[in-house]
């Protein structure tokens, strides 16, 4: 457990990573926020595991993401449901093939398999360091690799449809 000073101070400094963490892994911010603030209270319960000692809070907090995402993933059939993104009004007809291929990217990165996608995530949206991310996932740096290289090559296939139509 940490003072109520500490975790003012890492809610300022960690809240906005963890709910771009969250969000990447479910596609939903309603279930982002809720995932955050379920890491964040757990913080200030008694008996909670994180241990300044032995790992930073930020790769602590991401595993902790990381967990309440694979939670609401097991709990729930519609984890695959499609993102809701608003259409962007204001744009012409090059903005709708931008609104549509970062649509089908968002559709894509859910549709990784679970390893994948948290590897992917970190790596690309939180320009986490590799070491970082397996301390986060909690395997090695080779495994971290590994997964991020067919992530890389799964999105590749399935968006190779708009390599063709870009200028």
């Amino acid at each position: 457990m940490i003072s109520l000073e500490e975790f003012t101070r890492a809610y300022d400094e960690h809240h906005a990573a963890m709910f771009r963490f969250a969000y990447r892994l479910t596609g939903l911010a309603a279930d982002a926020e809720d995932i955050v603030h379920e890491c964040f209270m757990g913080l200030l319960r008694p008996g909670c595991g994180f241990d300044a000692q032995r790992t930073p809070l930020r790769t602590y907090l991401l595993g902790a993401v990381r967990n309440q995402a694979a939670k609401r993933f097991r709990r729930r059939e519609d984890a695959a449901a499609e993102v809701n993104t608003p259409p962007d009004r204001r744009s012409p007809e090059t903005q709708a093939l931008r609104a549509e291929m970062e649509d089908s990217v968002a559709r894509a990165v859910l549709g990784l398999p679970d390893a994948q996608r948290e590897v992917l995530i970190l790596a690309h949206y939180e320009q986490m360091p590799l070491a970082e991310i397996a301390a986060v996932v909690g395997i090695e740096v080779g495994a971290v690799k590994s997964r991020l290289q067919r992530a890389r090559g799964a999105l590749r296939e399935v968006l190779s449809q708009y390599q063709e139509r870009l200028p």
